[in-house]
């Protein structure tokens, strides 16, 4: 935890926002889509729509046209809509600091909710992404089959006031040395003590 904190000391959520309400549309249209994809679509969306009462206007079909280009667009369009109008109706258009509230809003699971409440607002909170639930099974910080159980498992060996650092931490780790694909172990900040590197 520490070397891997200490290579990437600007880790950090990469998608584009300007608000707690950007960051939660984005993550929510970053699901199987990577966050450079989402940020070339957010700009005009946001700029045409920036908080939910103005995207709450809006239709499915209108938002399509902003993100045709990342994956499940139109799902993603209907889970934008919905969810802020469900803002709107419930919450004056505020996103709810609050880890159930989150998930009842269409399209947003754990992910999600932990990705809100941890850049949002500040929390201490373990998003498990393609990267974080690859890289703790594979480096032995973690023997999990599903990101629920990777996410859980995390909590409990990592102390609380990191959570969130090592989330970004990991991230960082798997899109610059540990790739799927082609990881880089010679270079690897933690190849004397990786799990993998101990088979």
């Amino acid at each position: 935890m520490d070397a891997l904190i200490a290579e990437y000391p600007d880790a950090g959520c990469a998608l584009n926002h300007s608000s707690v309400y950007q960051l939660l549309i984005a993550t929510v249209m970053s699901a199987q889509t990577t966050d450079v994809s989402v940020n070339k679509v957010t700009p005009a969306l946001f700029k045409k729509a920036p908080d939910a009462k103005a995207m709450s206007k809006l239709s499915p079909e209108d938002v399509e046209q902003y993100i045709h280009s990342i994956g499940m667009y139109k799902q993603k369009a209907k889970n934008v809509v919905n969810l802020s109008r469900m803002l709107v109706e419930k919450y004056d258009g505020r996103v709810p600091q609050d880890f159930d509230a989150l998930q009842e809003l269409p399209g947003v699971g754990r992910k999600t909710a932990n990705v809100v409440l941890s850049v949002g607002f500040g929390e201490q909170h373990i998003a498990v992404d393609t990267h974080v639930f690859r890289l703790s099974n594979k480096i032995g910080l973690t023997k999990a089959d599903n990101v629920l159980d990777t996410e859980l498992q995390l909590m409990k060996c990592i102390p609380k006031e990191n959570w969130t650092n090592m989330h970004h931490a990991l991230i960082f780790h798997g899109r610059r040395v540990c790739s799927a694909r082609n990881p880089e172990c010679e270079i690897c900040c933690i190849k004397s003590i990786c799990k993998k590197n101990s088979i």
